[in-house]
């Protein structure tokens, strides 16, 4: 904040903007308990946690089922939201309401006339709490910062341990809904719903391809959504014969499309047998296809990330290598060393970090996943293969 003005990212508010939301900040509170029949959950940020932050819509429309749920997310984290059942409305936060002042001021007005009567924040950024001060809920719920105090009425102070095997990510989650749930068992599952219209799509994209459904088919997550989250290259391509020598399996790549030449470098460091077994072509082309393939594969290996976390919500089993750099308590969720294991740098060499967490270690991350050979993977890799 810069003097008069508010910055949201790249986006300034001048001064006769931040008068009006000072405005539209002020509100009375009743004393009166009311009935809640509209909730707003915010959750700004990447699929993975949008998709964590679902949980929150699951569990308020069961607390509150005569109530309105919405969700404000960006508009490419839709599809692994779509068809929730307890989800009622989606609000997409688009990027013309950081370019433009009068769209995002149109976007504000619209969340303060729906009147809300609980919002809650779990992104916890400047941008999600201008839209929670301007929405005058009654009751305003987010994590605790210093400089966020004056806008929400309730504020909780995130855990920096798990005590369950949900992780960090979900457990922080939950603790959202502490002062509503009145005691109830909270549901701390992600969940994915596909139609069967999908399902059965996904089953025709694979015969189609001549798949054969009654051999191991897995789906390999070939690559990070950047290069420090990134298994390196020959060292993927050496787990990835592994897994075909041990299985002969079938493999998917999953991939973004302009990541096709790493995915093929990859794909060309295989052995020959491994290469035969790699189903190159068949790429989804929507994250809903992602999903309807990812249904009927045997399991999900490979880097973490938003892949990961959508196939544990499709209830598939998962092999995850995390990024040097990402602090695995917070989304290692489910894991239970069976169905769901994961490995990182840390378990194996942990006086590489010292007293520093795997976060603090972000700028070396390149470095580090030098030292993350296969040969620190591969038992974790062949005892999981077998079991699953």
């Amino acid at each position: 904040m810069e003097g008069s003005t508010f910055v949201i990212h790249d986006l300034r508010i001048k001064p006769t903007f931040h008068l009006l939301v000072h405005g539209l900040l002020r509100h009375r509170k009743s004393g009166r308990k009311a009935i809640v029949k509209k909730i707003l959950v915010i959750q700004q940020k990447m699929i993975g946690d949008v998709l964590a932050s679902s949980i929150l819509c699951n569990n308020l429309k069961s607390i509150y089922p005569d109530s309105r749920i919405d969700y404000l997310i960006y508009p490419f984290t839709r599809p692994v939201v779509e068809n929730n059942p307890n989800i009622d409305n989606l609000i997409l936060f688009k990027d013309e309401f950081r370019k433009s002042k009068k769209a995002l001021l149109r976007f504000l007005v619209s969340i303060r006339k729906t009147k809300y009567d609980i919002v809650i924040d779990a992104y916890g950024k400047l941008e999600s709490n201008l839209v929670v001060g301007v929405s005058g809920a009654k009751k305003k719920i987010g994590f605790y910062k210093s400089y966020t105090k004056f806008v929400y009425d309730e504020t909780i102070r995130e855990k920096s341990k798990p005590d369950t095997d949900a992780g960090l990510a979900i457990e922080n989650r939950l603790l959202l809904l502490k002062s509503l749930s009145g005691g109830k068992t909270l549901d701390n599952r992600p969940k994915i719903f596909l139609t069967d219209d999908e399902i059965e799509n996904g089953k025709r994209i694979l015969e189609s391809h001549n798949i054969d459904l009654s051999k191991k088919l897995y789906m390999i997550g070939v690559l990070g959504s950047g290069g420090n989250k990134t298994y390196p290259f020959p060292f993927m391509a050496r787990l990835l014969d592994e897994i075909v020598a041990q299985t002969d399996a079938t493999l998917l790549f999953n991939y973004m499309p302009i990541q096709e030449a790493e995915a093929r470098e990859i794909f060309e460091m295989c052995a020959p047998k491994t290469q035969e077994n790699i189903k190159f072509h068949i790429v989804p082309g929507s994250i809903r296809e992602f999903l309807s393939l990812t249904y009927h594969c045997d399991a999900l290996i490979g880097n973490e990330g938003g892949a990961v976390n959508m196939a544990k919500a499709l209830l598939k089993p998962t092999f995850t290598i995390f990024s040097t750099w990402i602090k695995k308590e917070a989304w290692n969720a489910f894991d239970d060393g069976i169905r769901n294991v994961s490995v990182h740098l840390k378990d194996f060499k942990p006086q590489l970090y010292g007293n520093k967490s795997a976060k603090d270690m972000k700028d070396d991350a390149m470095e580090l996943y030098g030292q993350f050979t296969p040969d620190l993977i591969l038992p974790e890799l062949r005892i999981y293969l077998e079991r699953n």
